[in-house]
């Protein structure tokens, strides 16, 4: 015996009106266990690079100079965004403006873990008397910052994207 089917759904029952939904910011506590977990992995790595390789790698300006570039891509994106929707009251074309909160919470979440990982690995060569520890501690500070540069970026982009309460309706 097969089960009934679902009656087909009454085209007059109010349902063609398009439903509103909301996306949440990003979450902070899912910020701060990638932050955590970065850390984590970048202090591990170091030992396991040891153990492995019998040196653990240098950090080049690469990494925070990078870092720092998508920061101030996404500082710059997000003013261009927020001065379209909230100043000029202008609306983003669907996609777009998908694409931009897409943007901005995977580089706030990539940017929380990987200015994680640079922490920890500075974490990871504190107290190492070395000249090359000091480099490798330096840089990875950096690249920490750069991070957070585009954490930065990635909460404002997102938030550029929120559409304004509109005024007419109160």
């Amino acid at each position: 015996m097969t089960p009934p089917l679902d009656p087909p759904p009454d085209p007059d029952d109010g349902q063609d009106e398009p439903t509103q939904g909301t996306i949440q910011p990003a979450s902070a506590g899912a910020m701060t266990a990638l932050v955590v977990l970065g850390i984590v992995i970048g202090w591990t790595y170091h030992r396991v690079a040891v153990a492995l390789f019998g040196t653990a790698p240098l950090v080049t300006w690469a990494p925070p100079a990078v870092l720092a570039l998508v920061g101030v891509s996404l500082l710059v994106t997000a003013r261009a965004t927020h001065r379209q929707v909230h100043v000029r009251r202008q609306r983003l074309e669907a996609h777009r403006a998908v694409n931009r909160l897409a943007l901005g919470r995977a580089a706030t979440y990539v940017g929380a873990l990987v200015g994680g990982g640079y922490l920890g690995y500075a974490i990871s060569w504190l107290g190492v008397p070395s000249e090359a520890a000091t480099q490798r501690l330096v840089l990875s500070g950096l690249a920490a910052l750069a991070a957070v540069v585009v954490v930065v970026g990635g909460i404002l982009l997102e938030r550029a994207c929120r559409v304004p309460e509109d005024d007419s309706d109160a």
